[in-house]
């Protein structure tokens, strides 16, 4: 049986000597354990002048044997390097069978700096330790994308956005495959209102990840919110469609923005004049519960009277007036302008 596959990502050897024994030892397993059962073929991934396996993205229909003799051989092959990344998916029918995350895990320095970085960028309070860590990582392999990319997040949290957009570009520079920088630098300019910037980010975030990663679609989400920002309708509606369209578990963050991705769609929709449509999303966005996405109540009932109005609908006026007597400002100013 043959099943869909994604593999992505990079190794980084460091050192000439780790790279001849990585490669030695590929070359030997290949063709003393694995024969045909492995999906990449020596040239295919290694990289002499880097010093370097490089998988920029692989899609393809193979055997649970083969992805499993594959993951296995890059597993080994990481005990050699000194920093980098390759994730690997298992699909069926649009579920995922299988999951592996391959990164070193030896006792070098650069690679123990950085666990050591990681584990702390999670924790509240422990941001100076982190960077610290971090640092003492790309001191020890200045090429260690991984490590520009976490401290990147560390310095966005603590808004040296300068520092952050920095490390995000040294990242990309070094492993151009890593979504997680592009997203980064896209919330950067999305604080600075550089919406143009903040899009091809994202863009590129969605290019570099998949739809069964949570990132796909809060870069959707994110893009569709800039589109908005430029009044570029037709693109929003097209990221909002998708997002609203795909059913997310509770526990993924995504979840949380159903609500406001249902009403910035009806109001994308109201722009388009697809009314009916319009009108549909925005009575789907008064039954979801409320929460804190940033959309009142009254805003979203005030959206609907505007919609039934340019619908020719009679009973526009109660949801203007119901969301003005829950303060909503654009309905106090509607109701004026309709008395």
């Amino acid at each position: 049986m043959y099943l869909k596959t994604i593999i992505q990502g990079r190794l980084e050897f460091g050192t000439q000597k780790s790279y001849e024994k990585v490669t030695k030892m590929f070359q030997q397993r290949l063709e003393t354990y694995y024969k045909t059962d492995v999906i990449f073929k020596f040239e295919d991934i290694f990289r002499d002048e880097e010093l370097s396996l490089e998988i920029p993205r692989f899609v393809g229909q193979v055997t649970e044997k083969a992805f499993r003799t594959t993951t296995g051989l890059l597993a080994y092959c990481a005990q050699f390097a000194v920093a980098g990344s390759i994730r690997a998916w298992l699909i069926n029918e649009g579920g995922i069978i299988s999951f592996e995350t391959i990164e070193p895990a030896s006792d070098k320095g650069a690679v123990q700096s950085f666990v050591k970085g990681r584990k702390l960028v999670k924790v509240k309070g422990r941001e100076s330790e982190a960077i610290e860590a971090l640092s003492q990582a790309i001191e020890k392999f200045d090429r260690h994308a991984q490590a520009y990319e976490r401290r990147a997040k560390v310095n966005l949290l603590m808004k040296n956005y300068h520092d952050a957009l920095r490390d995000y570009n040294k990242c990309i520079g070094i492993d151009s495959t890593i979504p997680t920088a592009y997203y980064g630098k896209a919330k950067i300019y999305i604080l600075r209102e550089e919406w143009e910037e903040a899009i091809a980010n994202l863009e590129e975030s969605i290019k570099k990840s998949i739809a069964l990663q949570t990132l796909y679609w809060k870069s959707r989400r994110l893009k569709a919110e800039c589109h908005i920002h430029r009044k570029e309708w037709s693109k929003a509606a097209f990221d909002l469609k998708l997002f609203t369209n795909r059913t997310f578990d509770e526990d993924n963050p995504n979840f949380f923005w159903i609500r406001w991705a249902t009403y910035k769609y009806a109001l994308v929709l109201n722009e388009l004049e697809e009314m009916a449509e319009s009108l549909k999303m925005v009575e789907k966005a008064l039954t979801l519960p409320e929460v804190l996405d940033g959309v009142t109540q009254a805003e979203i009932l005030t959206l609907r009277g505007i919609i039934k109005q340019k619908a020719g609908k009679n009973n526009y006026l109660g949801d203007i007036k119901e969301a003005a007597s829950k303060g909503d400002k654009k309905a106090k100013n509607l109701l004026k302008t309709m008395q």
